[in-house]
C-alpha cells in the first residue's frame, strides 16, 4: 500500500460529460491505499480461505428482473465482445453480452480462465464480492472522493493522472482503447484486453493504472452530478460520502430496482471516440449486482499508520 496525504482538491469538472458537475472543493483525511488494483492471484487466496462464491456463481433472483427471458436467469456475468464492424453506439448490447458461466475464474465464461493472468486484475466482481474482499483483508473500499483525490497523485484540476495530454510524445500512458470502437483496436499499448498491474509508471503518490485497464469501484451511491455548491469555495466538505441509495436507481429503467454505486478510472474500453473517462473527474454509474470484463477494485486503510 502506499501513503495519500490528506488534502484539499478541486473534485469533478465543468468541461467534460454532465455527471462529473459541477467542479467544486473537497477535502479528505489521509489514508493508504493498495499501490495497484486487487489482483486474480490475490482474490483467488482470498477465495482459497473463505470458500466465497461471487455474486456471478449464485442463482438469480427472478423478480429483481421483470420481463426477462427465463433461460437468463441463470449464473453469469457480461462479456464484451469486439464487434465485426462499425455499429450504434448508443446500443451497449451491441458489444456487451450476458454469459452464463462467466466468472471471476472464467472471466469470458466457459472455456476461459485466469491461467496465466495471476497478476492481471481480476474483473468479474460485483460490488458486495469487492466488498467481501476487503473486509477479509483488513481493509475497505475508497469513497469517490477519497479515489480521485488519490488518481490526481498531488496534479490538480489536470485532464490525465499524468498531466495535459492523453499521449505525450506519442507514449500511451495507460491501457485504453486505440482505434474505431468497438469494432477495431489497434492496441498501442501492447494489450486487447486487461493488462498487468503495474504495466504503466505510477502517479505522484506511488499508485498505479488510476486510470484504464479496468474501472473501480467506490462506495458512493451514484447520482446524476456533484451535490456541492461551487458557489460557497469556502466551505469544501470533509470527506463526503455521496448521496442516499434512494437516488442512485436508473430514471430510465423504473422497473429494475437496482441500486448503482459510482465507479471511477475508465477502462481498456476507454476510447477518444467513444469513453472518455480515462480522467480523474471521470465516473460512472453501476449496478451493485453485475460483474463484468472491465471492472475490478482495489482497497484503502483508513489509519495513519503504515500497514
Amino acid at each position: 500500500m502506499r501513503p495519500v496525504p490528506g488534502g484539499r482538491f478541486t473534485m469533478g469538472s465543468d468541461r467534460h460529460y454532465p455527471e462529473e458537475r459541477p467542479a467544486h472543493a473537497a477535502r479528505v483525511d489521509g489514508f493508504w491505499m493498495d499501490a495497484t488494483t486487487v489482483t486474480n492471484a490475490e482474490y483467488a487466496r482470498f477465495v482459497d480461505a473463505t470458500g466465497y462464491r461471487t455474486v456471478a456463481e449464485r442463482p438469480l433472483d427472478a423478480a429483481l428482473y421483470p420481463g426477462a427471458d427465463p433461460a437468463m436467469l441463470v449464473p453469469g456475468a457480461l462479456v464484451f465482445r469486439m464487434t465485426d464492424g462499425p455499429v450504434d453506439t448508443r446500443d451497449v448490447t451491441n458489444w456487451w453480452h450476458w454469459t452464463p458461466g462467466a466468472c471471476w475464474h472464467r472471466p469470458e465464461g466457459p472455456g476461459s480462465g485466469v491461467e496465466g493472468r495471476a497478476n492481471h486484475p481480476v474483473v468479474q466482481v460485483a460490488y458486495e464480492d469487492a466488498e467481501a474482499y476487503a473486509a477479509w483483508a483488513g481493509k475497505a473500499l475508497p469513497t469517490e472522493a477519497e479515489w480521485e483525490y488519490a488518481a490526481r497523485g498531488g496534479l490538480e484540476a489536470r485532464e490525465f493522472v499524468w498531466g495535459d495530454e492523453l499521449a505525450p510524445g506519442g507514449v500511451q500512458q495507460a491501457n485504453t482503447w486505440q482505434g474505431p470502437f468497438p469494432w477495431r483496436n489497434f492496441a498501442l499499448d501492447g494489450f486487447e484486453r486487461t493488462a498487468p498491474v503495474g504495466s504503466y509508471a505510477p502517479n505522484g503518490y506511488g499508485l498505479h493504472d488510476m486510470a484504464g485497464n479496468v474501472w473501480q469501484w467506490t462506495t458512493d451511491w451514484f447520482a446524476a452530478r456533484h451535490a456541492a455548491d461551487p458557489a460557497k469555495p469556502c466551505c469544501a466538505p470533509d470527506n463526503p460520502r455521496g448521496p442516499a441509495m434512494e437516488g442512485s436507481f436508473d430514471p430510465a429503467q423504473p422497473a429494475i430496482r437496482i441500486p448503482r454505486k459510482v465507479v471511477k478510472g475508465g477502462s481498456f474500453l476507454c476510447a477518444p471516440s467513444y469513453c472518455r473517462r480515462y480522467r480523474p473527474a471521470a465516473r460512472h454509474a453501476q449496478m451493485v449486482d453485475t460483474g463484468m470484463s472491465h471492472i475490478g477494485f482495489r482497497c484503502v486503510l483508513r489509519r495513519p499508520t503504515e500497514p
